[in-house]
C-alpha cells in the first residue's frame, strides 16, 4: 500500500503547475515511503525517514515561500523560469532539497529512501521488486 500510495502522489504532482501543490504531492509521495517502513515493521527507519523528510521539505518550503515573495505572489511553475539568475541563493536551496527529496546520492534523502527500498527488497521479494 505505501509504494502505490508513493508512487501516485508522485505521477500526480508531476501534473501539477502550482508551486505549493506539487511540494504537497511530494509530501505525500514521502509518506507512502514512510508507510512502507512501517508495513515491513521498521519504525526505527521509519522515523529516521520522517525526520529526513522534514529537514528537507522544510527547506523546500522556505525557499518556495521566497520565490512566492520575490515573484509577486505566482504560484505557476511555467512562469517561473529564470530563478538561478533572479535568486541564485534560493535557486540553491530549492536545488538542495529537490535533490534530496529525489534521494541524490550521499544527501539526506538517499540514505533514508534506499535503507526502506533495501529492507522491502530483503524482506519480501515480490513488494522489493515493485519497490524498485
Amino acid at each position: 500500500m505505501g509504494a502505490l500510495t508513493a508512487f501516485f502522489a508522485a505521477t500526480t504532482g508531476l501534473l501539477q503547475n502550482d508551486i505549493k501543490r506539487v511540494i504537497a504531492y511530494s509530501t505525500c509521495s514521502q509518506m507512502g515511503y514512510l508507510f512502507m517502513a512501517v508495513g515491513l515493521s521498521q519504525y526505527n527507519v521509519a522515523l529516521f525517514h520522517l525526520v529526513n523528510h522534514a529537514f528537507f521539505k522544510a527547506l523546500l518550503f522556505l525557499a518556495a515561500g521566497g520565490v512566492l515573495h520575490s515573484m509577486q505572489d505566482q504560484q505557476d511553475l511555467r512562469k517561473l523560469g529564470g530563478l538561478i539568475n533572479f535568486l541564485p541563493f534560493t535557486y540553491t536551496a530549492i536545488l538542495v532539497g529537490s535533490l534530496s527529496l529525489m534521494a541524490f546520492p550521499f544527501l539526506t534523502g538517499f540514505f533514508s529512501k534506499d535503507l526502506i527500498l533495501e529492507l522491502a527488497y530483503g524482506q519480501y521479494e515480490f513488494s522489493g521488486n515493485m519497490a524498485y
